[in-house]
């Protein structure tokens, strides 16, 4: 039997009742690289105006020493650190996860 609901998202979906858990929790990990994915998005955007305001005062106000380097370096490296977090860090294997188990038993 199959039936419609609306997931936290507000999308519709159709699932069979003989979901597997394994389905459940892929479509769990897509849903939260996909948050991850708009949310990088968003803080690359407001990261970009915020800072290019800055750098549009110091034009306007002095041109003299660039000081916008500083907000824009400090903020960048937590941009890249979000970067990182979104596309760069793989997961957790079940392998790697049986490893540290077995270390931890020891």
């Amino acid at each position: 039997m199959r039936h419609s609901s609306l997931d936290s998202l507000g999308c519709t979906t159709v699932e069979a009742d003989s979901h597997s858990s394994g389905d459940e929790a892929l479509r769990d990990a897509a849903v939260t690289r996909l948050r991850k994915k708009r949310d990088f998005g968003m803080h690359a955007l407001i990261y970009l105006l915020v800072n290019g305001f800055l750098v549009v005062i110091w034009a306007v106000t002095s041109g003299d020493f660039f000081w916008p380097i500083f907000p824009i370096a400090g903020w960048g490296i937590g941009l890249a650190a979000n970067a990182w977090d979104v596309y760069g860090r793989r997961p957790i294997s079940d392998a790697e996860i049986r490893r540290e188990m077995d270390r931890l038993r020891s």
